[in-house]
C-alpha cells in the first residue's frame, strides 16, 4: 500500500466511539475499546442500536493513533469492538497499532472469514472473542441474517490456529433454551473446541434492537451438559 493510500485509509472516520481504560474486556490486560461502527447482524438483544445502526464513526483510525501514542506503557492492548469491527479492512490500523506495542484482542461475529484470516496470518490478533450467537436453527431467528455457514468457517479455522480465543453466547432465556445451549457445546466439543465456554447473561437496559426485557422464562444451570468448562459472566 503506497503512503498516500495508507494515509487516506487511516483517515476514514468508522470508529463510533472510544473506550480509554478498561480492566474487563481483555483477560488480564489493561485496554482501552475501540468502538466500529454499523454491523451487519440486527440481534435481538443489542443493546448497542446507536452503534449498530450508524453509517459513519465520530473518529478516524488516525484520531485513535493519536491517542494510542499518549497511553504507551500505561494501556497493554486494544480491543476492537462495535458494531462489529471485522466489517473493515483492519490491517493497516492493526500495523500501526503493533508498531506501537500493543496487543491487539477483537471481539467479532465471525462473519467475515477472509478479513479474520488475514488478520490472524499476518499475526496481528493476541486474542479474539467469538460470538456463538444461537444453534444453527435459531441463527437467523436471533441475528436475522443468514450468515451462520460464515460464522462456522471462522469457528473452524479460529479451532485450529494458535491463538487465544474464546467462544461466547449472550443468554436471554426467552430465546434461547438450555437445550439450544446444550446444542451449541455439542457443537463445539464435535469440532475439537476444549476451552471454556463463557455465557453472558442477558443484562435488561432501556433499548435493545428487540425491545426485550428481563426473560419471563426461567434458565436451569443444573441441566447444561458438563463437556466444556462453562463460565457464566
Amino acid at each position: 500500500m503506497s503512503t498516500n493510500r495508507e494515509n487516506n485509509s487511516l483517515s476514514a472516520s468508522v470508529i463510533y466511539d472510544l473506550t480509554s481504560f478498561t480492566h474487563l474486556d481483555y483477560p488480564d490486560h489493561l485496554s482501552c475499546i475501540v468502538w466500529f461502527s454499523g454491523c451487519n447482524m440486527r440481534c435481538d438483544y443489542c443493546y448497542n442500536k446507536d452503534i449498530v445502526f450508524a453509517k459513519d464513526g465520530k473518529y478516524s483510525y488516525k484520531d485513535i493513533l493519536d491517542f494510542l501514542k499518549t497511553r504507551v506503557n500505561l494501556l497493554e492492548a486494544v480491543v476492537l469492538s462495535g458494531g462489529e469491527a471485522s466489517s473493515y479492512n483492519l490491517v493497516p490500523f492493526c500495523l500501526k497499532i503493533k508498531e506501537l506495542g500493543f496487543k491487539i484482542k477483537l471481539d467479532t461475529n465471525g462473519t467475515n472469514f477472509l478479513h479474520v484470516e488475514e488478520l490472524i496470518k499476518l499475526n496481528l490478533l493476541d486474542y479474539v472473542a467469538l460470538d456463538y450467537k444461537a444453534p444453527m436453527a435459531k441463527f437467523t431467528q436471533i441475528t436475522h441474517s443468514n450468515k451462520f455457514d460464515e460464522f462456522s468457517k471462522t469457528l473452524d479455522f479460529l479451532i485450529e490456529q494458535n491463538i487465544d480465543f474464546e467462544a461466547r453466547t449472550t443468554l436471554h432465556s426467552d430465546l434461547l433454551s438450555e437445550s439450544d445451549i446444550n446444542e451449541i457445546i455439542n457443537d463445539l466439543t464435535k469440532r475439537g473446541y476444549k476451552k471454556e465456554y463463557y455465557i453472558q447473561e442477558f443484562v435488561e437496559t432501556e433499548s435493545n434492537i428487540g425491545d426485550l426485557k428481563r426473560a419471563k422464562k426461567s434458565f436451569d444451570k443444573s441441566l447444561l451438559q458438563s463437556d466444556l468448562k462453562i463460565v457464566f459472566r
